[in-house]
């Protein structure tokens, strides 16, 4: 079977048609009713939900963010049958170091798109030579403009593979490899496969869920104890949305995909509860560096 191995220039370009048929569904959305003083505990209320929807659909210039991100090299290839999409921004330092930066869920390569300048030209930012990198950033299979799968299989292992192929591709025979959450996992893999080529891994935002025996519990100190307690909390109270998206994601998929307010809260849901406090009202027009963070 012959395999394209071809590298193509992308430019983000949404249709405008696309655009007012998001507005459109944002301005005829069905909303449900809260609940009286349940706060947060049920998930995002309604309340808040109205606002970010509305700032969405009156507010957000998605052609100025449109722009910003093509201020970077995109490029798509096909690797194992999947389109690839990912930014190559290469350093002005000839002896930079190659680095893999992969994102997580519900994130983006736009997690990165602050670090780019610095770890890229460190020289304009103040910084040593030496910690300049020639960036890879590709969007996981599924994400972004590497999604839809085309197939099933796309699991951890597959990606990884893919990610290797594609700094093989890329001309890199010796690289680093960071990521988070989703990216905390496949980073680390690409040492595993290819130890010989990636000399260092920076892992952030790994979960692990573990069985811990009585015994081992009385050893413990109070930190520790109290650290295992929060995964255990996490587990139980946190990881809802981890099992539906593993056991049944074409079920949760036709919802996501047809309504702009349900993927909107689904990701609102993860991002906000996995920071420090909840909020009580829309922080609206602070959520304009990503779709899914306020900043």
């Amino acid at each position: 079977m012959e395999i394209n191995s071809e590298i193509k220039p992308f430019t983000i370009d949404i249709p405008q048609a696309e655009l007012d048929d998001l507005r459109e569904r944002l301005a005829r959305t069905r909303w449900t009713t809260d609940l009286p003083d349940v706060g947060w505990s049920r998930g995002v209320p309604a309340a808040y939900l109205k606002g970010l929807a509305e700032y969405w659909r009156d507010a957000y210039d998605w052609r100025a963010y449109e722009q910003e991100l093509n201020k970077y090299p995109q490029f798509t290839t096909e690797i194992d049958g999947q389109n690839i999409h990912f930014m190559h921004v290469r350093s002005p330092e000839p002896d930079a170091l190659p680095l893999i930066l992969t994102h997580g869920w519900p994130g983006s390569i736009v997690e990165f798109l602050r670090v780019i300048g610095p770890l890229t030209d460190p020289k304009a930012h103040g910084c040593d030579l030496a910690d300049a990198f020639h960036l890879v950033i590709p969007s996981i299979p599924g994400s972004g403009f590497s999604g839809p799968t085309r197939e099933a299989g796309w699991d951890i292992n597959r990606v990884t593979r893919a990610f290797a192929e594609l700094m093989d591709r890329l001309g890199y025979e010796r690289y680093g490899a960071q990521g988070g959450d989703t990216g905390a996992v496949i980073s680390p893999g690409l040492g595993r496969l290819n130890p010989d080529k990636v000399v260092g891994v920076h892992a952030n935002g790994l979960a692990a869920f573990t069985e811990v025996n009585p015994d081992e519990v009385a050893e413990l100190t109070e930190a520790e104890r109290a650290r295992l307690e929060h995964l255990q909390y996490l587990k139980t109270e946190q990881s809802g949305y981890m099992m539906i998206q593993i056991s049944r994601p074409q079920t949760l998929a036709h919802g996501l995909h047809d309504s702009p307010v349900g993927q909107l809260a689904w990701i609102v849901e993860r991002s906000l509860r996995n920071g420090p406090t909840l909020p009580r009202t829309c922080p609206k027009t602070r959520w304009t560096r990503t779709c899914c963070s306020p900043t």
